[in-house]
């Protein structure tokens, strides 16, 4: 039989001492209240309570008086500490029992008998008359489980991953059978770089305050999100207002300034546009010491286009491996466009790529001479017929990460703009 939620909805709780004391994000809370909003559920409440037996048996008191379903999130584990299975079934004075499923499950996971310790089996015990949720990724499972007229408990483990899975493959088809909505949340993420948050909003100030579709900015170091939301009866009605507004948006903002959507990453985009065009790219990185190599092998398949680079940290390594002559170094330094550009004719050069970038900066905290300051970042990026050249300053009130960061983001944004202006 369907649930009714009415003013009676769904709330979140994350069960773990480590998140009370910062030890740990607590992304799980966050990842699952946007699932519910794309399934239409409402969704009102979210806590975390520590690894306390007395405290975890009144929150569930409580959650079992004002809300239809409690959504748990850790403390199933193999660990002494992990106790929210068995404190359930207490705290609803029911008894656990051994799933055989699970027991199976257990003995296919481990490769002998004997690595199955006591604590890995208490995850086999589950309340009478609770169905199981199975983990494929890990050996904790969940349970759905209504312990109370008009209450139901969801767990799932902590670890994000097997969480994530657990509810594509079992809680979110069962909540949607279970606990169907009239209208439906549909979301797309539209993703800009090379401009800021506050200057974008001054675009938009009125489709901020869009009723239906929503948008709501999001800004991260380098980029801005906008997340347009439609709630509406059907997929296709929701698609079809996205769809329009979306188009507002690149008009008003500057389709320049976007880059990609939902999934879509500029190392992602970057890599696209060049197994498009069937070339490739080396680079050769100073203060970022690696983090832009990081970002595109992040992405599978990045080997199609990308052959490889060089960190060139030290001055003897660019000379050496780059070919940077003495002549430059002295009279222009490491971070100058000179040396930017030599070294991205010596990558491209040694490895024979159609492209390349070379990045030289100040990432501090420590290291500004004369008129050069921390934050100042040199990047050039080469090509067979043409180049380009870009010096940025990221300002001493950042912090080193935060730099070599924005470094990554703003090279691969102007080699992304080169390639479509090229195309």
């Amino acid at each position: 039989m369907a649930i009714k939620l009415q003013n009676q909805g769904i709330e979140i709780l994350c069960i773990g001492t480590e998140l009370l004391l910062g030890n740990i994000l607590n992304t799980n809370a966050k990842w699952l209240a946007e699932q519910l909003a794309l399934i239409g559920l409402p969704h009102y409440q979210q806590s975390v309570v520590g690894d306390n037996p007395n405290r975890l048996k009144a929150f569930l008191l409580d959650a079992s008086r004002r809300s239809r379903i409690l959504i748990t999130t850790g403390g199933l584990g193999p660990t002494p500490d992990d106790l929210t299975t068995e404190i359930i079934a207490e705290t609803f004075n029911n008894k656990l029992i051994e799933d055989k499923s699970i027991v199976k499950d257990l003995k296919s996971k481990f490769q002998s008998h004997a690595q199955i310790t006591k604590n890995n089996w208490k995850q086999a015990l589950v309340p009478l008359g609770a169905s199981i949720l199975p983990n494929p990724l890990g050996t904790a499972p969940g349970i759905i489980w209504t312990p109370k007229e008009n209450f139901t408990v969801i767990t799932f483990p902590g670890v994000p991953s097997e969480m994530k899975q657990m509810w594509e493959e079992s809680a979110k088809p069962w909540l949607v059978k279970n606990c169907p909505s009239e209208k439906i949340f549909t979301s797309k993420i539209l993703k800009f770089t090379g401009i800021t948050e506050s200057s974008l909003a001054e675009k938009i100030p009125e489709l901020l305050s869009n009723k239906n579709p929503t948008v709501a900015p999001y800004a991260s170091i380098g980029e801005v999100k906008l997340r347009i939301t439609a709630q509406t009866k059907t997929i296709d009605e929701a698609n079809t207002q996205i769809s329009a507004l979306e188009t507002q948006l690149k008009k008003i903002i500057g389709s320049h300034y976007f880059y990609g959507s939902n999934n879509e990453t500029l190392p992602s985009v970057v890599i696209d546009l060049l197994r498009r065009r069937k070339e490739t790219l080396s680079i050769a990185e100073s203060c970022t010491g690696g983090s832009l190599a990081a970002a595109i092998t992040a992405i599978p398949g990045a080997s199609d286009v990308f052959l490889g680079g060089v960190i060139a940290y030290n001055n003897k390594i660019k000379k050496e491996l780059l070919g940077v002559s003495n002549e430059l170094l002295n009279q222009y330094g490491a971070v100058s466009e000179p040396v930017a550009k030599a070294m991205a004719s010596g990558i491209r050069r040694s490895f024979k790529t159609d492209w390349s970038i070379a990045i030289s900066g100040i990432a501090g905290p420590t290291g500004s001479t004369g008129d050069k300051k921390v934050g100042l970042v040199e990047i050039f990026i080469e090509g067979k017929t043409s180049s380009e050249s870009i010096q940025e300053n990221f300002g001493i009130y950042r912090q080193r990460t935060q730099i070599q960061k924005l470094s990554v983001v703003r090279a691969l944004d102007r080699l992304r703009l080169f390639l479509l202006n090229k195309s």
